[in-house]
């Protein structure tokens, strides 16, 4: 009797080409294009119309002759059922889906397309590449297939949690845990939403609301952590003005994207719960010991204009306080900048 197919493997056979030559060079080893055709059932030539596909995705790959192709990021396709197998045992009861998808617009935006969650469990979407990727303030986030975390998560609130706008900060304390569970020691949160390694910005935070007059309250939390991006795509980055970098960059060796995933969700459905009952106050102490603004002068920007000042930490309800020649300000959103000292 022929052994049914697994939910990942049926999940493969439905995905265009592309995303299963993507899953086949996904090792990082050479594969020659008669293999990789005879494996996906295709001819030759649509192999290298899938590989060229990769390339204008921003896909690394080297082509050699005799040898074939080769991914050069490396690493493992994301898989839901490898995700959900990793979850720590405290939190699967409050997971009701994780799901993997090739290509999407954002994930944000599809988790807000949909209904609401249930009370007490999440629903997760990850991505391999975002054809409208967002960050804070409708910024672009790049990435390429295989080369980062996108992650959505949806949570339903009963109703607005007090501080809900410190929920970015204790995000930020879940990232920072899911890091160090990995390995990565040394990563640092820069209010309000972004995790630095080194100064250079890793990861980012994006969350979105969607709440009804004294009813439930939708949260969308997305998280995008550069992986393995490629120096190209690095360069790219930084000719922006951002100073970018990746875990690969910082010294982490083909780092598990679906371990990794697993992580990340873990911590942030912990988070999600402990932060319903004391909103920001069991996050607050971790995030100031990774405060990469603290004590440094910096300028906050606002619709009305730039404060400059020295930054001082958070308050227990997530604000950035500001020493300013004028006295102490908080500010609950806007954008910062470092300055440099003369």
């Amino acid at each position: 009797m022929r052994k049914p197919k697994s939910q990942e493997t049926r999940g493969k056979e439905a995905q265009p080409l592309t995303a299963r030559v993507f899953s086949a060079l996904a090792d990082g080893e050479f594969h020659s294009g008669e293999q990789l055709a005879g494996e996906l059932g295709v001819s030759r030539g649509a192999v290298w119309k899938a590989v060229e596909s990769l390339r204008e995705l921003g896909a690394t790959l080297h082509a050699v002759p005799n040898r074939g192709y080769r991914l050069r990021s490396g690493g493992e396709a994301l898989a839901a059922e490898r995700i959900t197998a990793l979850l720590p045992a405290t939190v699967r009861g409050h997971v009701r889906s994780i799901e993997t998808a090739w290509m999407v617009d954002s994930t944000n935006s599809v988790l807000l397309a949909r209904p609401n969650p249930p009370l007490g469990v999440c629903e997760v979407l990850l991505a391999e590449y975002q054809t409208a990727g967002r960050g804070r303030r409708g910024r672009t986030w790049l990435a390429p297939p295989g080369g980062s975390i996108c992650l959505s998560l949806a949570w339903t609130f009963k109703e607005v949690p007090k501080d809900l706008g410190a929920l970015g900060l204790a995000t930020g304390v879940c990232g920072l845990r899911a890091l160090r569970a990995q390995g990565l020691e040394r990563a640092a949160l820069k209010w309000p939403n972004d995790i630095l390694v080194d100064g250079k910005k890793l990861g980012g935070i994006l969350i979105e609301l969607r709440a009804e007059a004294d009813g439930p309250a939708c949260v969308i939390i997305g998280m995008g952590l550069n992986v393995a991006l490629g120096a190209p795509l690095l360069q790219k980055i930084s000719d922006t003005g951002a100073a970018p970098t990746d875990l690969v960059t910082v010294g982490l060796t083909q780092p598990s994207r679906n371990a990794l995933a697993a992580a990340l969700v873990g911590e942030v459905i912990a988070g999600l719960l402990a932060f319903e009952k004391e909103a920001l106050r069991p996050f607050v102490e971790e995030w100031r010991a990774a405060d990469a603004l603290r004590g440094r002068p910096i300028d906050v920007h606002t619709p009305e204009g730039i404060v400059p000042g020295l930054a001082r930490g958070i308050d227990l309800h997530g604000a950035l306080v500001l020493e300013t020649p004028h006295g102490v300000r908080r500010f609950i959103s806007g954008e910062v900048t470092v300055r440099a000292v003369e």
